[in-house]
């Protein structure tokens, strides 16, 4: 740290030069954020100073936070749903699986999750001592076998899990099917929707997925995904309110005396920008906005098809994958675990993005 401080033309001008740095959205297939919204970052500039760590000095922001867990329990068909906002995925996974490891103590617990898992049952996983049984996909697709993730359940397990848009694939699981599991073996069911949560709802005859099938314990999605709010913003629903009480821990010397969510300091600022944007946009702005990236995806599919390029599996959802082969330098595409082109198809690709990309693949053929 220097002993003066810069001038803001001086501390702009450096953050600039590292910004320039960065990949340009406009050129980024891999990501499974957006940019936000304009009304979200409206929203968090003028909440920028609120903490939900300590509700009791922001009654307001805090009041935000709960219409906002109603607002996406109602539209995931729940009736008094709770919940909070978290960091993101990850900690949304973790909570419905520690409340999972509370409501069935055991000495060996495990988890029994579908190949597709995110990364964070890992972590989660190691954090919380529970090992983590992967049940496989259908022969010939990247669903879960409902079979074989029945046959890993036993006595000791304490919660399935299933997908609603798979990271790497976009695919939905057969939630309803996984839930039966969970209900005959009385054990938690929580659906990872972190990126299907807000596609599947306003999509046309969209999967069930949600709190519609009974067993479903609990559902994680992120508005900073397709609900383009500031970063970092996740959601953790669950169905029976109360048991978040499993998770509280004492807090006495802030407003509110106990605490159930796992980060202490939690941001006001992409709260309310996650909530402006479902107020702004409603479900019919909603529906434009998935139809036009699934529009997108048809047209990227269609297009590399016409250069020769194989896709993995017809689109399910707003993400594409192809077999490996040659792209345009410049361009930001990730690989599955089988190897495969993954490509995300976000509010920021556009149309003019799509053909920016599809000329210059012309140039390699």
């Amino acid at each position: 740290m220097e002993e003066t401080g810069c001038s803001r033309e001086e501390v702009m001008s450096l953050l600039a030069g590292y910004r320039a740095r960065d990949v340009p959205h406009e050129r980024i297939f891999s990501s499974m954020c957006t940019v936000p919204h304009k009304i979200a970052l409206e929203a968090h500039e003028y909440f920028a100073s609120t903490n939900l760590g300590d509700p009791g000095l922001y009654p307001g922001t805090a009041e935000i936070e709960r219409k906002l867990i109603s607002d996406l329990g109602s539209l995931l068909h729940g009736k008094d749903i709770g919940g909070y906002a978290t960091s993101g995925g990850t900690e949304s996974n973790l909570q419905a699986v520690r409340i999972a490891k509370k409501l069935h103590p055991t000495d060996m617990p495990n988890i029994v999750v579908p190949a597709s898992a995110h990364f964070s049952f890992d972590k989660t996983s190691d954090i919380l001592g529970v090992e983590m049984r992967m049940a496989p996909y259908k022969e010939g697709g990247y669903t879960v076998d409902t079979e074989k993730m029945a046959e890993l359940v036993d006595k000791n397990t304490i919660a399935v899990a299933c997908v609603a848009g798979t990271t790497e694939y976009g695919v939905i699981d057969d939630v309803k099917a996984v839930a039966d599991i969970a209900r005959e073996n009385d054990i938690w069911c929580h659906v990872d929707a972190a990126f299907g949560g807000l596609v599947i709802p306003f999509m046309k005859n969209p999967a069930p997925f949600d709190f519609a099938i009974d067993g479903v314990s609990s559902i994680t999605l992120d508005p900073h995904k397709m609900g383009m709010s500031t970063i970092p913003c996740g959601t953790f629903l669950i169905r029976e309110p109360e048991n978040l009480k499993l998770l509280s821990v004492d807090s006495p010397y802030l407003t509110m005396k106990t605490s159930f969510t796992l980060t202490g300091t939690r941001p006001g600022a992409d709260v309310a920008g996650a909530y402006a944007v479902l107020k702004y946009l409603g479900r019919e702005g909603f529906c434009d906005i998935v139809s036009g990236c699934l529009e997108n995806t048809r047209r990227l599919v269609c297009g590399m098809e016409a250069f020769g390029y194989k896709k993995v599996l017809t689109p399910v959802m707003n993400l594409a994958a192809f077999y490996a082969a040659d792209i345009p330098d410049g361009w930001k595409v990730s690989r599955t675990r089988a190897g495969h082109m993954r490509f995300v198809m976000m509010p920021h690709v556009t149309r003019d993005v799509v053909e920016t990309f599809l000329d210059e693949v012309s140039m390699l053929h």
